[in-house]
């Protein structure tokens, strides 16, 4: 018998020898994807195969193919993790921003709920945006012209998107304690 990795806590393990037809289609989908493996809300998601299938095409396309480049989204992504205190996806997209190019001491700062200093305008109005949106539930109209004016409407849609699916992850890791992948340590450990 497989079964997917154990560390999802409020449901039971699946096992893939188990999995409905549409579900093992989504998980083949899944695996032969760019993320090569199905864990943490991916494998929440498979309880419905129909969401998993639907949203982890959204999440393909918010991961690997808007138009903002994989520092930006990626500075995107951890400012919603760590406003969630999502372990999860702090532990699988921190490194991930840091080989983009996200200065450490950045990374730090949004992990600790600090505003970073950036170097550039482009990171300043990424972390601006998803953190008036998140603080406010609006984003202000001299942040939403400056975003406009750096990246144009469509990517500004994008990122929307992006931040979107990214609160659809946190939830799914909140609601299911998703918890980091084995051997990390939770990154919001003792964060209240």
């Amino acid at each position: 018998m497989t079964v997917l990795n154990a560390q999802v806590s409020r449901l039971p393990d699946l096992d893939i020898a188990a999995l409905s037809p549409e579900q093992k289609r989504v998980y083949d989908a899944i695996r032969s994807g760019p993320r090569g493996v199905v864990q943490g809300p991916l494998k929440v998601w498979l309880q419905s195969a129909e969401l998993a299938d639907k949203a982890q095409a959204l999440g393909a396309f918010c991961r690997y193919r808007t138009t903002l480049p994989p520092r930006l989204s990626e500075l995107a992504i951890l400012v919603m993790g760590a406003h969630w205190q999502a372990g999860f996806e702090w532990a699988a997209h921190a490194p991930i921003a840091l080989k983009a190019g996200l200065e450490p001491a950045a990374v730090e700062a949004i992990r600790k709920g600090a505003t970073p200093v950036f170097a550039d305008a482009e990171a300043r109005v990424i972390h601006a945006f998803a953190s008036e949106l998140l603080r406010n539930r609006r984003v202000s109209d001299a942040t939403y012209a400056e975003a406009v004016q750096l990246f144009g409407t469509k990517t500004v849609v994008e990122l929307v998107g992006i931040l979107g699916y990214y609160t659809l992850i946190s939830m799914t890791i909140a609601v299911f304690d998703v918890a980091v992948p084995e051997g990390m340590a939770d990154p919001f450990a003792g964060s209240g």
